[in-house]
């Protein structure tokens, strides 16, 4: 996602450049690069005070949407939050997975999974903050053991980094904490393999938060009476 915006920020700025340098061959009068750059940043300027930046979320999740691999990569990180918060008991209070959906649900951002928050303003065990830590690595997790490598995730590190510093936790735990739940949550999904890949199918149709509880739980009882 980070990519494809800095790609269509490169095409804004190519196409004004270009505008401006072949203008007076192409007969094109001085004042449309000069529209054309007032209008940009005027837009820009108006999305970032007035939508919080939704705009552009909007117009780099259409491009990247077009791919296939992207929208099944997109469907993988979030199957693989999903999946481990359910496990590890964090209510799971809906899904987004795209921007115009998130827009929908009046959630910010891009979309993804969300879940019931982590209370800072009272004590929090240490079982708990594990436990958030793992669900906020799992996207990266999923991806990694689809792909074998992982293109979002930026934002779930910045989370888990944000909550361990208020928590007033040292930068080399920090980032133990950050590894051992991307372990953690891997070990989760490989143990869960076959109710993960039913996850992705049920949300790729968006069924309900509910429907892919009972989903999960039906796997995980088929794997109980196999064992």
């Amino acid at each position: 996602m980070q990519q494809t915006s800095l790609n269509l920020i490169a095409i804004g700025v190519f196409t004004i450049t270009m505008l401006s340098l072949l203008g007076p061959l192409l007969n094109i009068s001085p004042a449309v690069p000069a529209i054309a750059t007032f209008t940009f940043l005027g837009l820009a300027t108006i999305d970032t005070l007035s939508w919080r930046g939704r705009g552009v979320n909007l117009l780099v999740d259409w491009v990247a949407g077009a791919s296939p691999q992207y929208r099944d990569r997109i469907i993988r990180h979030e199957a693989g939050h999903f999946l481990v918060a359910y496990l590890l008991e964090i209510s799971i209070t809906g899904y987004a997975l795209s921007a115009w959906e998130a827009l929908k649900q009046k959630q910010p951002g891009q979309g993804g999974v969300t879940f019931a928050p982590l209370n800072l303003t009272s004590p929090v065990s240490a079982v708990m903050i594990d436990r958030y830590c793992t669900v906020w690595m799992a996207g990266i997790a999923a991806e990694t053991l689809v792909y074998n490598s992982t293109e979002g995730g930026a934002e779930d590190r910045q989370q888990l980094r944000e909550v361990l510093a208020l928590l007033k936790r040292p930068s080399s735990e920090i980032l133990q904490k950050e590894r051992f739940a991307i372990l953690q949550a891997t070990t989760l999904i490989q143990e869960h393999w076959a109710a993960y890949e039913a996850l992705v199918t049920a949300m790729e149709r968006r069924l309900s938060v509910t429907e892919c509880y009972e989903l999960i739980q039906q796997y995980r009882s088929e794997k109980v009476s196999a064992s």
